[in-house]
């Protein structure tokens, strides 16, 4: 099995399979940090040398640090130096209207001190309201820190193209955009899957596996509701019923489970796999607490779907109703039923 890699920019090259973090983050389940911290070596020796992280989820920096101080201690810097850390800044909503260019400063050396980086790869930039404050400017101070060398790459998340535009006319050069994008969740095709390939932006897709929704664990289930403890789950179960509700989502597990079977492999394999080929798509963040499902993971890389597999989900998903709109705008609406769950004022915190 040979990893995957790809080259966003001239010298910069990452796995194709992301390693998430947003389920160390809390409120996804219980979990062993030690092992959870242990178990990254795991990824890193299988290729997967990419770890996504953000200032807002608590702890997952820390932890992302404490793996690289491990590898410099016990391998040494040229094993640390493998790793390619994206993390974020998202400023809280509530300060929207007088965030400064020194508290950027201070959320970024926050970032390196946990990361126990002296530059950080990549930060994806968000900012909740873009006609609140001064998104451009701070985002300039993002360049300034960049060209002091605190930041080697800048990129932005949760934004449609209309967002992302001023920030590459004022000169920004922005590698990489994340959105959530998957089988069930279609909004970043088309237009703006197009849109990124003309500015040479890669799209970093999240909810690839639906929070576990796409795995073997849900066909013939019937539906749960929306009692769940986990918060992942709420989310991506909301993101069913704009797919086209619990039937619809049932028949895709049904094709997907018929594809995995004849590449033996697993259905979230499959659904990583598809939209690993999707056009301008650069990676897929797989959310795992440990290893323990990693072998279900690599096989991704030697998978190719042929014609009748492809040409089978899309029977299923010409059926979809949504999600519509624009890119992370429903989880924006913050009266409506997506908006509800988010927090949004997680940085002070």
């Amino acid at each position: 099995m040979t990893a995957e890699t790809i080259e966003l920019r001239p010298g910069y090259a990452i796995s194709r399979i992301i390693k998430g973090g947003w389920q160390l983050a809390g409120g996804h389940g219980a979990f062993d940090r030690a092992e959870a911290i242990a178990d990254m070596a795991r990824f890193l020796d299988a290729g997967i040398t990419t770890f996504d992280c953000a200032d807002i989820y608590t702890g997952v920096e820390e932890m992302i640090g404490a793996f690289i101080d491990i590898l410099r201690k016990d391998r040494g810097s040229e094993a640390a130096d493998r790793v390619q850390v994206h993390t974020k800044l998202v400023p809280d909503f509530d300060r929207l209207d007088d965030f400064r260019p020194a508290d950027i400063e201070a959320i970024i050396d926050r970032s390196l001190k946990r990361l126990k980086l002296d530059q950080l790869h990549l930060v994806q930039f968000y900012w909740w309201e873009t006609n609140r404050g001064d998104p451009v400017g701070v985002l300039s101070s993002l360049k300034r820190l960049q060209e002091k060398g605190k930041i080697r790459h800048l990129a932005t998340t949760n934004w449609d193209s209309d967002m992302i535009a001023p920030f590459l006319d004022a000169g920004l050069d922005l590698i990489s955009t994340q959105v959530q994008y998957s089988l069930l969740d279609a909004r970043p095709e088309g237009r703006f899957a197009d849109w990124c390939a003309g500015h040479d932006i890669g799209i970093f897709c999240y909810g690839t596996i639906a929070g576990g929704f796409l795995t073997d664990n849900w066909p013939g289930k019937p539906d749960p509701g929306y009692d769940f403890e986990n918060r992942s789950l709420i989310k991506y179960r909301l993101i069913i019923d704009e797919f086209g509700g619990w039937d619809l989502f049932q028949q895709l597990l049904s094709t997907l489970d018929q594809i995995a079977r004849k590449h033996g492999a697993t259905i979230s394999a499959v659904a990583s796999r598809a939209m690993l080929d999707k056009p301008n798509v650069a990676a897929v963040i797989i959310g795992a607490r440990t290893a323990r499902h990693l072998d279900r993971t690599l096989p991704i890389f030697n998978m190719r779907l042929d014609s009748k597999d492809r040409s089978a989900i899309e029977t299923v998903l010409a059926q979809r109703s949504g999600p519509n709109g624009r890119i992370y705008g429903l989880e924006r609406d913050k009266t409506g039923k997506h908006g509800r769950i988010m927090k949004y004022n997680l940085n002070t915190a």
